[in-house]
């Protein structure tokens, strides 16, 4: 099997991630199956471009530095990366995580079928406090950007592959179109998300046959800084998540938009808040908080959801996709 080409983007906005950064470019540089190039895109910091171009001045070959081309914000930000990369496959990093040695390899065989358009991973946590709060509950581990209690094992079909450890083939963006602005994040703002799902959704509209896929294989390391621990951050990020899914159903409908949430909330849920409570008839630590924060969060979210979908309904918010050239015949 001939290995596809690989550009990795990695989009970044703040010199307080300094040493992340350079751990996450540390471990593309690392990894068996080499990556063509990594892009590293700036939102709109003049400072931190600077910074970066300097620091990889003698890998300029390898490590590529440019800025933000679009608004500000994450969606914007990977378009650039898109733009710009000359890989088959452009696969997308957080700024904040590390990927594990064999990460590009199992990517890259996912593609071995032509009709698949985006392979994503698994991605664990690394509490800054060295272990998770006994009160958080594995099913909202997206909370902090991680891979949740729920999803399936294995290599799996999916409706939609997480952005912050995922992949996507070339021709992907040439049916579908970049990642819509005015849905993710936008540096510190709300922290909203929901691009990728939109993106994947429109994309499978697109191209009926296309075929998207999690490999858990695929693993990356996702610092988790310590406010983000606390419940104040838990209840902000669910409250944002449902102010995401009303923009993302209205822009694909909430028959797609919420196929998977709807599983999500009638299954994997009320089976956490009853490990949640057996943990607490059991004695056994954080039973009871796991089960309240389940209930919290789904109540968080549902209260984003429905605010979301009373503003923007009256407005008529549009989303604006930028469309991304097939480079393909300038590929090196």
């Amino acid at each position: 099997m001939s290995i596809p080409d690989i550009s990795v983007v990695i989009c970044v906005y703040t010199e307080d991630r300094w040493e992340d950064i350079l751990a996450a470019v540390d471990s593309v540089r690392a990894q068996s199956c080499p990556a063509l190039e990594t892009l590293l895109v700036v939102d709109h910091n003049e400072a931190l471009l600077e910074r970066l171009s300097a620091q990889y001045k003698e890998a300029a070959g390898q490590v590529r530095v440019l800025a933000n081309a679009g608004p500000r914000g994450l969606s914007a930000g990977r378009n650039t990366g898109i733009a710009a990369s000359y890989g088959e496959i452009i696969a997308f990093l957080d700024d904040d995580a590390v990927a594990e040695r064999d990460w590009l390899r199992h990517f890259a065989a996912g593609y071995a079928d032509p009709r698949v358009m985006a392979v994503g991973g698994r991605t664990e946590p690394v509490w800054a406090s060295g272990r998770r709060p006994a009160w958080f509950p594995e099913e909202f581990d997206w909370v902090v950007g991680c891979t949740y209690k729920g999803l399936p094992p294995g290599r799996v079909r999916v409706r939609n592959v997480l952005g912050g450890n995922a992949s996507f083939r070339r021709g992907a963006f040439a049916a579908a179109g970049g990642f819509a602005t005015g849905i993710g994040r936008d540096g510190d703002k709300r922290p909203l998300g929901g691009e990728e799902t939109e993106l994947c959704i429109r994309l499978t509209r697109a191209r009926p046959d296309a075929i998207l896929l999690i490999d858990d294989r695929a693993v990356i390391h996702h610092r988790v800084p310590k406010p983000r621990e606390h419940f104040a951050y838990f209840r902000t990020r669910t409250y944002a998540e449902g102010l995401s899914k009303a923009r993302v159903a209205q822009s694909v409908g909430s028959g797609k938009g919420l196929e998977s949430e709807r599983r999500y909330t009638t299954r994997v849920l009320p089976a956490g808040v009853a490990r949640g409570l057996r943990d607490a008839l059991l004695a056994r630590p954080g039973g009871a908080g796991r089960a309240g924060a389940i209930v919290a969060g789904v109540l968080s979210a549902a209260g984003g959801y429905l605010a979301g979908s009373l503003r923007t309904r009256p407005r008529g918010a549009s989303f604006t996709v930028v469309e991304t050239p097939d480079r393909e015949e300038d590929a090196v």
